[in-house]
């Protein structure tokens, strides 16, 4: 199934990476490298999953996934955390933001064609 994704991430490789994984699999795909006004820029773009890292500058994915989910625009958008943060605390505090889910970083490109598979099911 090809989707639209967002990808937002500071980091110039782990984005390159990351789109590189999603085009193979004929997605389109949008990149940002942070997570300031996001919404906005969502709204041009209307994707069907958003992929983000958690430590950002500025505005990290916690703040930014907790937001689009209180937003009525964005709220059923799936949001896949895709961080370096590996506690177990980490992760409920993204399930506790509205995270569909949650990848820990390196991570293949199976995981997370199957993490998009999985949130898009589940829509």
């Amino acid at each position: 199934m090809m989707s639209k994704i967002v990808v937002v991430d500071d980091s110039q490789a782990d984005l390159k990476l990351i789109e590189e994984y999603l085009k193979s699999a004929h997605h389109t795909v949008v990149s940002f490298s942070n997570a300031m006004n996001l919404e906005d820029k969502l709204v041009k773009e209307k994707p069907d999953v958003v992929v983000m890292d958690v430590v950002m500058p500025g505005r990290n994915g916690f703040q930014a996934c907790r937001d689009l989910k209180s937003d009525e625009r964005y709220k059923n958008v799936p949001v896949i955390l895709c961080t370096s943060k590996s506690q177990e605390s980490d992760k409920f505090w993204g399930q506790q933001q509205g995270a569909n889910s949650y990848l820990v970083k390196p991570v293949n490109a199976e995981a997370l064609l199957d993490a998009i598979t999985d949130v898009l099911r589940q829509r």
